[in-house]
């Protein structure tokens, strides 16, 4: 299931209580990515925008300031920062990655083309500079800018690294970091740092993030071989099909047997792939129990977000945070 399917749950609960908050988020969001010369900018954004994502960073920013104490306006402007930065990655992942489906509509460069899409999202880039600049920090301008370079390394390093086999776990977590967990980390950690927490708060928000981020990853890695194509937004083994060595297929590899390993060499670092090869990578992935280590893996991340939550102020968003680290788990149960 997806995090906003089921009435109730952590990430509506987060919703409701910033409900206020996120409106202006929201404005602010639709008044910046306008554009008076080129009308396909806001045309392209907006059909990504505005196709019920979870905006489930911009939240994190949110919560992040005001459970920090926060009263002042300028939260609005970083987590609209956030969402445009993710949006912008989201326009150019497609296109790198050649996808047809993205939060369970066709995908921007299908419906318009790869030119289109770069470009807006190089407009999206320039604009999430532009709101953060308004805020006045340099810390938080340290912070995003770092964390905009960070995703783009990690995405550069996954190109290197999904169709080795010699890639190893370490080196799959550094790509989670750079491409999911940056932002994540990022999102959280200045809205503490507008709100002026201390460092110990801010630090445990950045820590939060990083964890939370890496959970939802592994997570949305298993999904892509046992969920639904609603549930994840996109074609169910996309991530086979781009020959993309993610965590359970590592797991697998890492204990292949002769055959075995022949099969991932000529599926993933060949390409060769034909009729029922995704059923024998699930049948593969089983054998060894990879699904379920790389499960075992997401829950002790979500672990890791909730013990640093518990270096943060008592207040009833740092509780929807906590739940919100084991539902993101809970997807896979």
């Amino acid at each position: 299931m997806g995090l906003d399917e089921v009435s109730q749950k952590p990430h509506d609960r987060l919703a409701a209580w910033l409900a206020e908050d996120m409106a202006q988020v929201n404005l602010l969001i639709r008044e910046r990515m306008a554009s008076k010369h080129a009308p396909r900018i806001p045309e392209v954004t907006a059909h990504l925008v505005e196709a019920g994502g979870k905006r489930l960073r911009p939240l994190l920013t949110l919560a992040g300031a005001r459970l920090c104490g926060y009263e002042g306006a300028y939260h609005i402007h970083l987590a609209a920062t956030v969402e445009f930065i993710h949006t912008a990655t989201l326009l150019h992942d497609d296109v790198v990655d050649e996808s047809e489906r993205r939060r369970g509509r066709p995908t921007a460069n299908l419906l318009w083309d790869n030119k289109s899409s770069v470009l807006v999202g190089d407009y999206l880039f320039a604009r999430s500079f532009q709101l953060m600049c308004e805020t006045g920090s340099l810390r938080v301008m340290d912070i995003l800018a770092n964390a905009s370079a960070t995703i783009s390394e990690g995405e550069v390093l996954q190109l290197t690294a999904a169709q080795d086999l010699g890639t190893t776990e370490d080196i799959y977590l550094q790509v989670v970091r750079g491409k999911t967990a940056a932002l994540f980390s990022a999102a959280t950690e200045v809205g503490g740092v507008i709100a002026g927490a201390s460092e110990a708060e801010v630090e445990a928000l950045h820590a939060y993030g990083d964890a939370l981020g890496i959970a939802f990853q592994i997570v949305d890695d298993l999904l892509d071989y046992g969920g639904t194509a609603d549930a994840i937004g996109k074609n169910t083994g996309d991530d086979f099909r781009e020959r993309k060595l993610t965590l359970p297929v590592i797991k697998a590899v890492a204990k292949a047997d002769a055959e075995e390993r022949a099969f991932w060499v000529r599926v993933i670092e060949k390409g060769k792939q034909g009729d029922g090869d995704l059923e024998q990578a699930l049948a593969i992935m089983a054998r060894h129990g990879a699904m379920q280590a790389a499960r075992a893996d997401a829950l002790a991340w979500a672990g890791v977000a909730r013990e640093a939550l518990t270096r943060l102020p008592e207040h009833p968003l740092r509780g929807m945070l906590h739940d919100l680290a084991d539902y993101v788990v809970e997807r896979i149960s």
